[in-house]
């Protein structure tokens, strides 16, 4: 049955009607179709662009396909209807078009440094193989790769990038020729300089991000996810971390307390700026509108941010929104978020690919 849903659709901000049929948006009325919506601001379904559906909460692989449905519900319930998985050592490709889960784009594995990273979460190699793997999980993925560009290394008790900047620069250039997108986990001033000078298309945190790089970022059109909540994890890592490297734990607290002001400045440079929570491992799934929440504390404007978790965010990701053929995702909101951004944790009404969820 077609439904139908009336309010003020966001972001043109203008009362109007919608028609869903099967998959799909029109704006040409449909006999009989099953008000579900009367009022209210609608937006374009929500997206988490961050987030590792193969990952438990404690940074250990999920056994099931199973598990990786039921975290993809728990942010699909908080009204995120598509998701970026950023690196899953699991493998779900049967998920792609389930009708009941959020659209999905996926990387395949972390492409990691050996014996640098989280344990049985990516595929560890040396420089010689960077280039050979980053090639074949382009081929277990949708679209993207992910590439570990840092991480604590303990022979100099401090975050260093992974490889050399040639090998960082070839896998960049490897995701690229295999058709795929490279995104890249970083933490460090050295390894964000180096991925974005090789072009990445995306930083994922960017922690260590400088004014400069902030300005080739704009001029290349490089995405920012910045993952927020995971950052304000930093305090229990650097607790965790001091006893045996305290010039890391130092390093980590600066990060994260001059992060707020890295992300207003890459909003005020122009860079593109996408809603990630990281959910998996240290952070729990479901969390997308405490992320946004972070955005606009760090000083980016309501309706930015609601761009940069819906409208901007599924158009960066391929998935269109509620314009005419568009996908009929969609929440409801019973007051305007742009007026109070807080309205974004209670949805009152949530459609996935045209079924009604809640």
């Amino acid at each position: 049955m077609a439904l139908h849903v009336r309010g003020v659709v966001l972001p043109e901000g203008e009362v109007r009607d919608l028609w869903l049929v099967g998959d799909r948006v029109t704006y040409e009325p449909v006999a009989g179709a099953e008000t579900v919506a009367a009022e209210g601001w609608i937006v374009p379904g929500l997206v988490d662009a961050h987030c590792h559906l193969g990952i438990r909460y404690g940074a250990t692989p999920i056994e099931s396909v199973d598990e990786a449905r039921e975290l993809a519900a728990e942010d699909r319930d908080a009204g995120v209807l598509a998701l970026r998985d950023a690196g899953s050592p699991y493998p779900y490709p049967q998920l792609d078009d389930e009708p009941e889960i959020p659209r999905l784009v996926r990387a395949g594995r972390h492409v990691a440094p050996t014996r640098r990273y989280l344990r049985d979460i990516g595929v560890e190699v040396d420089a010689d193989d960077v280039v050979d793997t980053v090639t074949a999980q382009a081929k277990a993925g949708t679209g993207w790769v992910k590439i570990v560009g840092d991480w604590i290394d303990r022979s100099v008790g401090d975050l260093a990038p992974s490889w050399d900047a040639a090998t960082m620069a070839a896998a960049v250039e490897a995701a690229h020729a295999a058709g795929a997108r490279a995104a890249v986990h970083t933490f460090s001033e050295e390894a964000v300089a180096q991925m974005v000078r090789a072009g990445v298309d995306s930083v994922e945190h960017g922690t260590g991000l400088s004014v400069d790089l902030i300005d080739e970022m704009a001029r290349r059109g490089t995405a920012l996810v910045p993952t927020m909540i995971n950052i304000r994890t930093f305090g229990g890592i650097a607790d965790q971390a001091r006893p045996k490297f305290p010039g890391y734990a130092d390093h980590m607290i600066a990060l994260r307390d001059r992060f707020p002001s890295v992300v207003a400045a890459a909003h005020e440079a122009g860079v593109p700026i996408y809603v990630g929570t990281d959910a998996g491992g240290g952070i729990r799934h479901g969390l997308a509108a405490e992320e946004m929440l972070l955005l606009h504390e760090a000083g980016i404007p309501a309706e930015d941010v609601l761009a940069a978790a819906s409208w901007r965010a599924r158009e960066w990701l391929g998935f269109p929104g509620l314009v005419e053929g568009g996908l009929a995702d969609l929440v409801v909101y019973a007051e305007d978020p742009r007026a109070d951004l807080r309205v974004v944790r209670e949805p009152e009404r949530i459609i996935l690919k045209g079924r009604v969820v809640r």
